[in-house]
């Protein structure tokens, strides 16, 4: 039965992609599904690409074993930060300017607003190259749940998720990732309210009030508001609630709607939607203790926070509830992976190549270069999950970089005309330097690699405007092929800290 069911997931999932691939003529419709998605679409994709095994997997059950039920300030980030605020402050402008200036990545944006095509250069390579840890990571999440819930070797399951995922994506492009990711969504929906109940009813955990008693039994702190660490969790939920502006992926599905009356029922949507799958993940992996005895599982003798949750849908849940949590937690990481290849591919094929290096090259042709870096984005990917490491580690090291490179610069660069080129530069490499000298000073350790990728994100965000205050500002026929207007009030005033008319 099991096999039966993942059997007709990769059907439906390859029908999509073909039905989608005859649509793909070109790279804005291949990348962007030819900005023609609706609310309910674009708030599904979103979600989907926002959660995925790296939550369920790494995230849950390392966050609920650490922190017990503190680790639910992370849900309230996701959901109201992450998502909701995303939308209000983000997805008006995103899609104005990106529609305005005609562009469809983030490096041709930056490009675009800071007249800088070296900007977009450097951006494209910071895309490729760090976005692979990430999608290794959840590679990893969707490879240990397998190997637990169908007794398949890692390497066979991470072989056969990496073949569909490439498939189905290079087929259809974001058009087929869009289709599946409203399928998936009511998957994941489904999927999460069941986790929450069985895990809950389990005998391990014996209702919420005898669960939370035996949580404060083992430790009275793993039950408080404030729990221990709290200062390592604060770095969590800021990176993965703030981190989201400023990633690639994320900002994409503003590019990708189909107008800005779409936007209220997305908000809407999406933060119920980015409420539901994050309570259910974050809230079973509170009890992971339980199922355990407070020993954590090992590898090899090595303790390994990975394993938690697949243990738990193993142990608490039905088998065919299992089977529906599996493809929960696949229907996640699809879309996901999907959103980092298309996202990762299009930086060297459209910003890169055709950018830099071979403008002439024709729409098939760029279509057929992403289709083929696609490929080459999810062998490196597996190679690295292959490498032996934490999940944790890997995602957090990836959206700390990213998110450190381009928040500032794209947030300043939204809302405040008075944003220089330099000022750009400054914070993209003061949030990469952060991001990429720290973590090697402390030798990847997995315990303050959240933080400094909290701090490569915050940083920045005082650099952008330190430094355009004291540099050249763009001319006024500049501003106004950006934003259309010589008045303020459309994308926000001047900042306080800069006065004089540019």
């Amino acid at each position: 039965m099991k096999f039966a069911i993942i059997g007709l997931y990769v059907l439906v999932m390859l029908a999509i992609g073909i039905f989608s691939m005859r649509k793909n003529t070109n790279a804005q419709e291949f990348f962007l599904g030819g900005r023609t998605l609706g609310p309910w679409v674009s708030a599904f994709a979103y979600g989907t690409t926002y959660f995925s095994a790296v939550v369920f997997i790494g995230y849950a059950g390392k966050t609920g074993w650490s922190f017990g039920i503190s680790s639910l300030w992370i849900v309230l980030g996701n959901a109201f930060v992450g998502t909701m605020l995303a939308w209000i402050v983000l997805a008006k402008p995103t899609r104005r300017l990106t529609a305005r200036l005609n562009v469809l990545t983030m490096p041709e944006f930056l490009a675009a607003r800071f007249d800088s095509p070296f900007l977009k250069t450097v951006s494209a390579l910071i895309i490729f190259l760090f976005l692979v840890p990430y999608s290794a990571s959840v590679y990893m999440g969707l490879t240990y749940l397998f190997e637990v819930i169908f007794q398949i070797p890692f390497t066979y399951a991470l072989f056969f998720i990496a073949f569909l995922t490439g498939l189905y994506l290079v087929l259809g492009g974001y058009r087929a990732v869009a289709l599946a990711d409203f399928l998936q969504g009511l998957v994941m929906i489904a999927g999460a309210i069941l986790l929450v109940f069985y895990v809950v009813k389990d005998p391990h955990v014996g209702g919420l009030a005898q669960g939370l008693t035996r949580l404060k039994d083992f430790d009275p702190k793993l039950v408080r508001p404030i729990g221990p660490g709290f200062t390592s969790l604060a770095s969590l939920v800021l990176l993965t609630s703030l981190g989201p502006w400023g990633l690639p992926q994320m900002v994409q599905k503003f590019y990708s709607i189909k107008n800005e009356k779409a936007i209220k029922p997305a908000i809407v949507v999406s933060t119920v939607f980015s409420f539901v799958i994050a309570f259910g993940a974050y809230f079973s992996g509170v009890f992971g203790r339980l199922f355990f005895n407070n020993e954590m599982p090992t590898v090899g003798g090595v303790p390994n926070p990975d394993l938690i949750m697949p243990h738990i849908v193993s142990i608490a849940l039905p088998e065919w509830i299992g089977v529906l949590i599996l493809m929960l937690i696949l229907a996640a990481s699809m879309s996901t992976l999907a959103s980092l290849v298309l996202v990762s591919s299009s930086a060297i094929a459209m910003d890169l190549v055709k950018g830099s290096i071979l403008p002439a090259l024709d729409k098939k042709k760029t279509v057929t270069l992403m289709r083929v870096l696609c490929a080459l984005f999810i062998a490196l990917s597996v190679y690295i999950a292959l490498r032996p490491t934490f999940i944790i580690t890997l995602m957090a090291l990836s959206w700390g970089t990213i998110a450190g490179s381009f928040l500032a610069p794209y947030l300043y660069g939204l809302f405040w005309r008075g944003t220089t080129k330099a000022g750009a530069w400054a914070g993209l490499i003061t949030g990469l330097g952060i991001s990429v000298v720290f973590p090697v000073i402390y030798r990847m350790n997995s315990a303050v690699i959240p933080t400094i990728g909290s701090v490569a994100m915050l940083v920045p965000l005082l650099v952008v405007p330190l430094v355009s205050i004291f540099t050249p500002a763009f001319s006024e026929e500049h501003l106004l092929i950006v934003y259309g207007t010589s008045s303020n009030k459309e994308y926000g005033s001047e900042s306080p800290l800069r006065t004089e008319k540019i």
